[in-house]
């Protein structure tokens, strides 16, 4: 007897040690602005989600005639992500859409390959997996991408690589790479948009942290569209009452999407064309 309380007492032990060992909240959030973090939700997590992004807050769009965009909406998404294990999150939502495709539903899965560890594993580790898919109305107009000749016509798929790591309580680092397929393009682009990207965290205080992200899509020499493509660029304030997390952004992405900020953002911050956003973040316990 007193030997398997000796075993059980041991077991315990380092069962607390390995615990100990893990490097928690890389990220406060599943999201960063624009980008997927390598965080994924405790088993049984149910996380509810708003965003919204506004109109340019100046430029030609923007500045005192639609209130520096706040009397418009470029997107809007509602969804929930759900915390199937510890490793692995599922998420499923509706958002307005700002590209050429409109009315998404978008289904994605998260994956945790490797966790950071203090004396152990030096990163996280994170692969994620996004479809959209387009319930607009039909277009008339032959040569327009929502014309919808065919059913997956409607449906564009993201797919990224996340590295991670927390140097410290005050500042994480993110790297990523991936490509966005879109199955229907217009006259002259590429169906397919690869990009590389950098996102961070840096905690002001046990509330406050200041985050940005950034995507740099690789145009192919085979794009012959003639469109302007920018890098996405976010910064933001990330507020965490310990209920929700609370984000207030400013981006040049009009999209909320991966599967539409990506191939489409077309506004460049030099010419006043960014926007102010928000996102809330609400956790439940199921």
């Amino acid at each position: 007897m007193k030997k398997i309380s000796l075993l059980l007492m041991i077991v315990c032990a380092v069962q607390c040690l390995y615990a100990q060992d893990q490097v928690y909240q890389t990220f406060k959030d599943r999201w960063v602005i624009n980008t997927f973090s390598v965080e994924t939700l405790p088993k049984r997590k149910l996380d509810a989600r708003i965003a919204h992004r506004f109109g340019d807050l100046a430029g030609d769009a923007g500045g005192w005639t639609t209130f520096y965009g706040l009397e418009n909406a470029s997107d809007v998404s509602f969804g929930v992500e759900y915390g199937a294990t510890d490793n692995l999150t599922l998420g499923f939502g509706r958002s307005k859409g700002s590209g050429q495709l409109r009315q998404l539903l978008n289904a994605s899965l998260k994956y945790k390959l490797i966790a950071q560890a203090v004396d152990g594993k030096p990163i996280s580790l994170a692969v994620v997996g996004m479809t959209s898919l387009s319930t607009s109305q039909k277009s008339g107009d032959p040569s327009s991408i929502s014309y919808f000749e065919s059913f997956p016509h409607r449906m564009v798929h993201h797919g990224a690589l996340l590295a991670a790591r927390k140097f410290s309580e005050n500042f994480s680092l993110q790297l990523s790479a991936g490509i966005t397929h879109r199955n229907v393009v217009p006259a002259g682009d590429d169906n397919n948009t690869f990009h590389m990207g950098l996102a961070t965290r840096i905690q002001v205080s046990r509330v406050l942290g200041i985050i940005g992200d950034f995507a740099f899509p690789v145009i192919s020499e085979s794009d012959q569209s003639n469109v302007t493509h920018y890098a996405p660029i976010g910064i933001g304030f990330e507020f965490d009452t310990g209920g929700h997390v609370f984000q207030l952004n400013f981006t040049n992405a009009s999209g909320l999407m991966p599967t539409d900020y990506i191939p489409y953002t077309t506004s460049n911050w030099g010419d006043g064309e960014f926007r102010i956003g928000f996102t809330i973040s609400r956790m439940f316990n199921i």
